[in-house]
């Protein structure tokens, strides 16, 4: 792909907050001092690790050198190369983002889903964007993502001037399966991972040589956490792509918070089928046919 020119985003006047969920541009219209504050910190910050698969206690904290095992994600960096990344943002401002919550843009590839029901309709779905069928075949080259057919992109466009960020959440697990896949441009950002459960994690004091001598170590917990006082953070580097399963997928919320958003940042996310969807299950025919209209690759952002 060429290089080409990315433009500044649009400032807007209107957002689509909706409820409990604000950005600055109607907090700005509402004034005064808001009842809807933000959710508080959580106590404990830890960092992630890629290299080791360990979050180890932020510096300065009262956990600084205590670790533990934080399985499930996996950090691809420089997933794309400048241009790509240029080329890529450029092919989506042509198209029109859509109003969202807490100060988000969106683009929507995938059929209409009503998760309440758990129903949905192809009305509409013509498939991924043809700029990501060279993202997808890439992802097929890493062992971890070698048989992920995805059927549902959605493009998230996160600006400071709005405020933007995203709460703590689990994404569907009726309709979306076990990973989800999700590619950050145009400026690093961090996933904040909570959990809401009770009990408590166990940590280890990190060994001398950290964080390398994590990867090898085998130590007995000698202190714990209660869990809901937690969040994991977990820097992406700009064009990395970050994949989440198992626990981090289906017990750990994610989130993008508001301080994390210091210059225009689009997320792209992919969503592969449960198996009550795939070959066996009772939908298999339904998530056979939303899967070739997804891999053709002739999508347009659905309205």
């Amino acid at each position: 792909m060429a290089a080409a020119a990315v433009a500044p985003p649009e400032v807007l006047r209107e957002c689509g907050c909706k409820g409990i969920r604000t950005c600055l541009i109607c907090e700005r219209q509402r004034g005064g001092d808001p009842p809807w504050q933000h959710p508080s910190q959580k106590t404990h910050r830890f960092i992630y690790y890629p290299d080791t698969g360990w979050a180890v206690g932020a510096e300065e904290s009262d956990f600084e050198g205590w670790a533990f095992p934080f399985p499930g994600v996996t950090l691809i960096e420089d997933f794309v190369t400048p241009e790509e990344e240029a080329e890529m943002v450029q092919l989506m401002d042509r198209d029109p983002w859509k109003l969202s919550q807490s100060g988000r843009r969106k683009q929507d590839y995938g059929p209409k889903v009503n998760f309440r029901k758990q129903k949905l309709k192809r009305a509409g779905f013509r498939g991924l964007p043809s700029f990501s069928r060279e993202v997808v075949r890439r992802m097929g080259l890493y062992p971890i993502l070698e048989d992920f057919r995805p059927v549902e992109q959605c493009n998230l466009d996160y600006s400071p001037e709005r405020g933007s960020a995203i709460d703590p959440h689990l994404d569907d697990a009726w309709l979306w399966g076990e990973r989800l896949v999700s590619l950050n441009l145009l400026s690093p950002t961090v996933l904040s991972m909570s959990r809401e459960a009770p009990g408590s994690l166990l940590l280890c004091l990190a060994p001398s040589g950290f964080p390398e001598a994590l990867a090898d170590s085998a130590m007995a917990p000698s202190r714990s956490v209660p869990c809901q006082e937690v969040e994991v953070a977990v820097p992406l580097p700009r064009r990395s792509l970050v994949v989440l399963r198992g626990g981090a997928r289906r017990q750990w919320k994610h989130a993008i918070h508001r301080r994390h958003i210091g210059a225009r940042r689009v997320g792209v996310t992919f969503r592969e089928l449960s198996a009550e969807f795939g070959p066996g299950g009772k939908q298999q025919e339904l998530g056979r046919e939303l899967l070739q209209v997804a891999l053709s690759f002739q999508g347009r952002p659905t309205p």
